[in-house]
């Protein structure tokens, strides 16, 4: 399944950072975030709830940008 985000990021490299950590969290099959269009794609694996997904993904990139918001 493809889910389409809002997301606030403040520069590209930071996004790219953003994007390598979404990619990390169990569940994500694959993940990009386009600064300029400040959106975030996330295939996720068979059988993984995007809700129960997203919140560890919005946490993996608080610690790239603290200030970070995906809306979900």
């Amino acid at each position: 399944m493809k889910k389409t985000y809002k997301i606030e990021v403040d520069c590209a490299n930071c996004a790219n950072l953003m994007e390598q950590a979404a990619k990390k969290i169990e569940g994500v099959a694959s993940a990009t975030v386009n600064y300029m269009t400040l959106k975030m794609y996330v295939e996720f694996l068979e059988g993984f709830d995007p809700a129960a997904v997203m919140p560890n993904v919005l946490r993996a990139c608080r610690k790239i940008e603290p200030d970070c918001m995906i809306y979900f």
